[in-house]
Parts: structure tokens; sequence; C-alpha cells
């Protein structure tokens, strides 16, 4: 049997409810088979060097995973319009993603055999998930999802010839990518053994960085140990990853637990929803908040509880609580260029660290082309004039030193025409100002939160002021901060 996709009638029955991919959307083993796509994703050298140079899943994990996991909501989706427009999207994203890496090899995001092979990863992890939980696919069911998959890069690319067309072909070609052009990458090294240990809190644990800490120091190897003993053997042998022992049976064991999800009443798992809670930040105005307030009080009294118990030789978790938290309404220097400018993680600022906000601002606001190339435009300029007055060895790059030596050089008029930009992109209706609906549209990620005026607008200066002034003056910001500052 074989998976053509060529026609639009038939590639349209492959999205929607009724898909195979849909089945999986609220699996918990989809969680597991997710990690170990990603990591065999950065293992190839081009996708490798894209993530390390321009992707923002070290700083802001929790961030990344929602935008993922809306994007996947979008692409297989039953409406065509709705996937188009997100296909765009992705396209115009992964346009901007070129260079080189350490090597001195080219890579470009656009390339299209290094596309087919994301979605050769999630293919064969959702099968191989399948298979490690007890509950392998028949072959129909494969054919089927393949399908899917294969319509799904058909639906970026135009057509999906870089992917076998024939399942039973497509092993062979896993195989020979995996055997021959996967590496132990920086970007795979880091998922591994850097994103585990030092995963940041999501929002609704901000405030616990004691119990977090506490959490991630057990749960984090384990992830670790359970992803690399997932992953195919030859891959293993080639990058040369430690076996540690016993990690197949705990690999096992993990798969087969999230596969016992499927006695539970359909609806119970619903990983939207679970998503969106981690993101709830208690101070919102979302119904919501009322339960993450709550829940957020016990978890500040565990941690305190946590603390006493600590013996008083161990090193403490540092306060990750913002400034607002603890009563102040600006931030340090550093704390600033950490939480904020460097969006990337790498502890240095440079234009794709400016490109990752402008990317978040033009995903939040879901524009089209035009306005999302103005608003990358003004962001460049903003670049522009602060590689200028800031970066003072000539690297190309500013550091956390040269930052703080210059800080006030942050409020030029490029970055009030980024200001201004996203202000107009906002204001939908073109009146002068932006109401309630509109707020909202912008400040999604932050539930819903009111406006603070009396006449509940928002005009043109006091928006740009407000923008200004987080960006420029290192101030805690209610509605910025979940978009630019939360992980």
């Amino acid at each position: 049997m074989t998976t053509t996709t060529t026609g639009t009638t038939d590639e349209a029955s492959f999205f929607g409810p009724d898909s195979q991919f849909s089945a999986f959307f609220d699996d918990p083993r989809w969680a597991l088979a997710m990690i170990r796509a990603t990591v065999l994703e950065a293992a190839h050298p081009q996708i490798g060097a894209a993530l390390v140079d321009n992707s923002t899943f070290v700083a802001h994990p929790w961030r990344r995973l929602r935008n993922t996991f809306l994007s996947m909501r979008r692409m297989f989706g039953a409406d065509p319009a709705v996937r188009e427009r997100e296909a765009a999207r992705l396209n115009r994203l992964h346009a901007r993603m070129s260079g080189s890496d350490s090597r001195g090899r080219a890579y470009d995001a656009m390339d299209r055999a290094t596309r087919a092979w994301v979605v050769a990863t999630l293919f064969e992890s959702a099968v191989t998930m399948c298979r490690l939980s007890g509950q392998p696919l028949g072959q129909d069911s494969m054919e089927r999802m393949y399908a899917e998959y294969r319509a799904f890069l058909a639906a970026l690319d135009g057509d999906a010839e870089e992917l076998p067309e024939d399942l039973n072909d497509f092993w062979p070609y896993f195989d020979r990518v995996v055997e021959n052009e996967l590496e132990n990458t920086e970007a795979a090294r880091v998922i591994l053994y850097r994103l585990f240990d030092h995963l940041p809190a999501p929002a609704l644990l901000d405030g616990a960085p004691a119990l977090w800490a506490a959490g991630r120091a057990i749960g984090g190897p384990l992830l670790g140990a359970i992803t690399v003993a997932s992953l195919p053997e030859p891959y293993r042998r080639r990058a040369g990853l430690p076996e540690t022992p016993g990690a197949s049976t705990l690999m096992q064991g993990a798969y087969l637990a999230a596969g016992l999800a499927r006695f539970l009443p359909a609806g119970w798992i619903n990983a939207e929803s679970i998503i969106e809670t981690l993101s709830l930040s208690p101070d919102s105005d979302d119904p919501r908040a009322r339960t993450a307030a709550a829940l957020n009080s016990r978890v500040k009294r565990a941690a305190a509880l946590l603390r006493l118990l600590t013996p008083l030789g161990a090193d403490p978790e540092p306060d990750r609580s913002s400034p607002k938290d603890r009563g102040e309404g600006r931030r340090s220097a550093e704390e600033f260029f950490r939480t904020v400018l460097d969006q990337t993680g790498d502890g240095l600022l440079d234009w794709p660290d400016l490109a990752a906000m402008a990317r978040e601002l033009s995903t939040r606001l879901d524009l089209d082309e035009p306005e999302e190339t103005r608003l990358y435009d003004a962001f460049a300029a903003w670049w522009r004039e602060l590689q200028a007055a800031l970066d003072t060895d000539g690297d190309g790059r500013v550091s956390a030193e040269e930052y703080a030596v210059a800080v006030p050089s942050l409020a030029g008029p490029a970055l009030i025409r980024v200001a201004e930009v996203l202000f107009e992109a906002t204001d939908r209706d073109g009146s002068g100002s932006i109401d309630a609906v509109e707020y909202r549209a912008l400040f999604r990620t932050a539930f819903h939160r009111d406006l603070d005026t009396t006449d509940g607008t928002y005009g043109r200066s006091a928006f740009v002021g407000d923008f200004v002034s987080f960006m420029s003056g290192r101030r805690t910001s209610t509605p910025y901060d979940p978009l630019l500052a939360d992980a």
C-alpha cells in the first residue's frame, strides 16, 4: 500500500479530529515521544545549528512548548484556511533562519530534506512510543498515520517528495540518516544534559524555587536517562551516549505507565488545559487564577517547609521570584539581561535574541506577512542601534558587562519605533486606541488581564511609554513579563 498525498481532497482527509495524530494529542506518552523526537531533530547538524543560533528553548522552554503545541493544533486541525495560514507563518519564520555552524557548515531552516527529517522523527517516535508502551500500531494504522505526516509535510513544502512515498521505504531511509548523518551536536547535548538539569520553573511554580529545584533534581536525570535509552542504538553508539544501568527498564516502565492513561475516562487529560495552567500567573484576572493563587500559596508553604528540612550545608537555590514579588518595581541590569534580552540563553545579546522577541510578538498577535515584516524591520533597526551603542569590542554581540555599562542607550528612537509598530498592529480597527478586546488579543498569554484605564482604552502615547519603560528601564510589567520574560 502506498501513501500518496498529492491531491488537495486526499490531503484534507488526513487532518481533523479523526486523524491518528489527533488521537495522540492528549496522550501522556506523547510528551515522552516529543522529547525523543526533539533530540533526534537536534542531532541533525543543520537543525542543531539552527536551534543553537536561533531557538529560545533553553531560556524559555515552557513558552516554546506552548507555541509548538498551538502550532501543531493548527496544522492538524480540520480548517484548511487555518492550516494554510499557519504553514505560511512557519515558512516565514524558518526563512529567517540561516547561517553556519561552528565548523563552517551552512545551514538553512528552509532546506527541504532537513524539514522532511523533522517530520520523520515525529512519525517514527509516535510508532516507537506505541511499541514501547505495549500497544504497537497495526499495519493499517501505521500506514494511515504515515500518510498524515506526509500530508503535513506537503502542507509546508507544497509536496512530500523528500519522504519516501511508501511506508516500506521509510524505514531504510530513517536508518540511513541515523547511521550516516546524525551527530552528537551541541543542541542535542544541551537538551539531554543541560535543559533537564536546569529547567526553569513554569509560571505557576515560579514563586517556589526550592520546591521546584527539589523536584527537578529527581525528575531531570530520570527524563534524561529515559530519553537516552529510547534513542536508536546506532545513534547512541555513534554519539557516545552513556548507558546508565537500569535505564532500559526505567524507560519501558515509564512508557507502560503513561500508556495506562487509555483506561481513564475520555476528556480527563487535556494537554491544552495543562499547558495553559502551568503558564497561568496567579495575579491575572482570568477566572482560573483563583485556583492558581490558592495552589501557589500551598506550594510556597511547602517550599518553606522544605527549606527548614534542608541541611544547612546545602547550597541554596537562587531566588528566581520576580522583583514584583519581592516588593520591587525594577530588575537589576543582570537580571533584565538574563530574563528579557537574552532570549536564546547563550549569555550574549545579538540579532537572534531580538528576532526571537519579534517572532513571539508576531505569533501572539497572529500577524499577516506585511505587519510581521514591519515588526521584524523595527527590531532590526533597534538591533543596529544597540550594536552601535553597546558593542564596544566590535565582536558583533553585546555582553552582559557591555550592556550594564551603557544601559541608558536602550531607549533610543528605534525602540520607540518598535513600540509604535506594535501599537499599530494591535490597534486592528485603526481607531488610535486599543480597546479591551484588542488588548487581550495582544496579552493572551497573560490570560485576559484587564485594562487599567477608566474608559477601557489604551492610547498610543501610554502604550509606547509603557513598552519603552519595560524594555529600557528594566521595570517589571504585568502584561509584558509573560510575553518576553517568563520561561
